[in-house]
């Protein structure tokens, strides 16, 4: 037990772990569950400054977590942050109906009034203004929606730990140019057109004003998922960047395909 208290913060919640399996019911913690502590633990922690950062500034700042699956990182995030300033609420958005009843359950039985927990696609969320914007291993395409919801709700922080990702290398299969050498074998096309990705999406949120850092999320034994993409908006546009973004996707013929420069949607009047 006294190991287990270790890896906890100081006030952490140990009845909320215990609810999502982190924790054992006797307060242990195996393999596996001490990986996806440290992994929500540590993106709590680089998240931490922005939320901080809308608490000065907001009376109720709004985060919403995308893709969230079964909650873990709201839910923890509410915890350690949003319950002790009694201000500020969270959004979890979620497709899978079984995962969103468990999630509302927990958020009920732990008393987090200014948690919502929606039922839907990402794509399809509505939140009205929302000030910081994450999602933690959305696979796929679904950390694309992640960005064009941030934009189209105004988020001035986005978070993002991409997932898995199809759709470049689908792409470039069978593309030729001077460069398809680095994408001739499955393998190599997979983890290029990942990195492609994400360099795109990194150019994508700069185009639209932010300042973006790219970096290590937690060590590799925790999560081979690893890039962690970290954006503050300064600005309303970068045109630097779009045409940066532009001449690599015309060079190499490949862009994720919901990252497009058209005008966003508008949100509903309130």
């Amino acid at each position: 037990m006294t190991d287990t208290l270790k890896d906890l913060w100081p006030g952490q919640s140990e009845a909320l772990l215990k609810a999502l399996h982190i924790l054992t019911h006797n307060g242990g913690l195996n393999a596996d569950s001490r990986r996806k502590l440290k992994q929500v633990q540590h993106l709590a922690q680089l998240i931490k400054p922005a939320i901080d950062a809308c608490l000065k500034e907001k009376d109720q700042p709004v985060l919403a977590d995308l893709g969230a699956g079964k909650s873990y990182l709201g839910l923890i995030l509410y915890d350690l942050y949003f319950a002790p300033a009694g201000r500020g609420r969270v959004i979890a958005v979620e497709a899978r109906a079984d995962l969103i009843a468990t999630a509302r359950k927990i958020a009920a039985e732990s008393g987090f009034a200014r948690m919502d927990i929606a039922h839907g696609r990402i794509a399809e969320a509505e939140a009205g203004p929302v000030d910081i914007v994450t999602a933690l291993h959305a696979c796929d395409t679904a950390t694309d929606e992640a960005i064009l919801f941030a934009l189209k709700h105004e988020a001035k922080y986005v978070a993002l730990v991409p997932c898995c990702q199809a759709e470049l290398a689908k792409s470039l299969d069978g593309t030729k140019n001077t460069l398809d050498q680095l994408w001739r074998h499955p393998i190599q096309r997979r983890e290029f057109g990942a990195q492609l990705t994400n360099v795109l999406r990194g150019l994508f949120l700069e185009a639209h004003g932010y300042k973006v850092r790219v970096t290590e999320f937690t060590g590799l034994e925790h999560s081979l998922k690893n890039e962690f993409i970290y954006a503050e908006r300064h600005q309303r546009s970068n045109p630097r960047a779009r045409a940066e973004f532009e001449k690599l996707a015309a060079q190499l013929g490949a862009a994720p395909r919901l990252l497009s420069f058209a005008p966003l949607s508008p949100l509903p009047a309130a």
